[in-house]
């Protein structure tokens, strides 16, 4: 069996690092950016284009797929792979930061509360357990898990450590995350160490959910697939507290899994769940709590704080991060993958990534050792506004510098009529071009760390 990942060359100017990622769907080279096919579709993209546009993996929500169509209807089909025609690898969260992102939202809000007092009421219902908006989308946490309503037509479901990894089993992506509550910003320490502690019990929750799963592949087995149950000597043979704790699915094919660290924005909190996650038997970690309304400079601090405990032989993913100058100053930390809906979101309102100043990002910050945030050039974007008037008449390509299928064959006048008429090809438009900007972006990053300039 090929090693699930490989730290193939450490940077000599930072803990920038290129890596090797092996799951059954393909091969995944680091560091990568992770599109967010947040329902199972990449948002205004054909699955065809996605090997053109060299796309390596995708992020599919737990959440949002059991509300609908349901985990049920997925499983059946054979898996999100098949389900949704996507052959690449594919990340699955946990359900975890809706506990963050959906407590401020509620379709049945006070009307008489303004919006400082629906805010406070926020905060309580994660602070204090049992305490709620009036018929809010998250009902209760607990340290047994959490109540949500579903956002699609408001029945109510429960989350815990071992229904998320049932659902994420069920959803049949290569890479699962741990359940976990993703602590809200700004929170006070007292609420964020509860929240910590409450991720780490979730975590051991989830190992052994899954090692009661565990499937042995057919090359270690007689059968095709042998079922073993914790309680069963059998399974002591498996070694499981010194090996990866992969599991093997119903759709034959491996499963792998990351613990989260939380700890908001305090350095001791960080690093002791750091500590706690990586000591755990699982097969990579991901950093979570981050890009959840702090500064950069914040977010920058949370993930250099625990940079020298991430460990060097299992694959670091960061959720929730992926604009352009997160990505290049924080890979310098290590990190391996990231997680965003920038591109696609960004492509969707009409701004397009400009490649030349992307790559002019990457020039400014390689002559820095140091991690810190590089000041950008007076006027200099990463981005053109479509929309706006000027436009209108514009002939010139829609980024002189790149040579994606959309700049090679349309101009800014033409994605400016799409966009202002709001027809759905300049969706996929603009989500082809910023898409195949990052993964130039990764592909740069990969070189310059290669080359020892990151």
């Amino acid at each position: 069996m090929k090693k699930f990942f490989r730290n193939l060359y450490q940077s000599k100017k930072s803990k920038a690092r290129l890596g090797e990622i092996t799951t059954d769907h393909g091969v995944i080279q680091t560091p990568a950016f992770v599109p967010v096919g947040t329902k199972g579709t990449i948002k205004a993209l054909l699955p065809n284009l996605i090997p053109e546009i060299k796309i390596q993996v995708a992020f599919v929500n737990t959440y949002h797929l059991v509300t609908h169509p349901g985990a049920e209807i997925i499983e059946k089909a054979g898996g999100i792979h098949k389900f949704a025609n996507l052959s690449i690898p594919l990340m699955s969260d946990s359900g975890g930061f809706q506990v963050f992102s959906l407590a401020g939202k509620n379709k049945f809000k006070d009307q008489n509360s303004n919006v400082k007092n629906q805010e406070e009421k926020r905060v309580k219902i994660l602070q204090d357990d049992g305490q709620r908006l009036k018929r809010p989308m998250i009902e209760k946490i607990s340290n047994d898990g959490v109540e949500f309503r579903s956002v699609f037509d408001g029945e109510l479901i429960e989350f815990t450590p071992e229904k998320s990894m049932k659902y994420q089993k069920m959803i049949g992506a290569d890479i699962n995350m741990a359940f976990d509550e993703c602590t809200y910003y700004p929170a006070t320490k007292k609420y964020a160490e509860k929240a910590m502690k409450r991720t780490h019990e979730w975590l051991r929750r989830c190992i052994r959910y899954r090692k009661s799963e565990i499937r042995i592949p057919k090359s270690e087995t007689n059968s095709k697939f042998e079922i073993r149950n914790s309680k069963q000597n059998s399974l002591n043979n498996l070694n499981l507290e010194n090996s990866n704790l992969f599991s093997v699915s119903d759709f034959e094919f491996r499963n792998y899994f990351y613990g989260v660290i939380q700890g908001a924005t305090f350095e001791d909190l960080r690093k002791q769940s750091a500590e706690f996650v990586i000591s755990q038997n699982v097969d990579g970690v991901a950093i979570g709590g981050v890009s959840v309304g702090e500064t950069k400079k914040e977010m920058r601090n949370q993930v250099e704080w625990i940079a020298d405990y991430l460990p060097k032989d299992k694959p670091v993913h960061l959720l929730g991060v992926g604009q352009i100058d997160d990505i290049i100053d924080l890979a310098k930390f290590g990190i391996d993958t990231f997680d965003c809906v920038e591109p696609t979101r960004l492509a969707r309102m009409g701004v397009l990534y400009m490649s030349e100043n992307v790559q002019l990002s990457i020039t400014n910050n390689q002559s820095n050792s140091k991690f810190k945030i590089n000041p950008k050039p007076k006027n200099h974007r990463t981005e053109t506004d479509i929309l706006r008037g000027q436009y209108r008449y514009d002939l010139s390509r829609v980024d002189e510098e790149c040579n994606c299928y959309v700049c090679t064959n349309f101009t800014k006048a033409y994605l400016h009529h799409l966009f202002k008429q709001r027809e759905i090809l300049g969706y996929n438009l603009a989500t082809y071009h910023n898409l195949w900007v990052m993964e130039k972006l990764m592909e740069e990053i990969r070189q310059k760390i290669k080359n020892d300039k990151i």
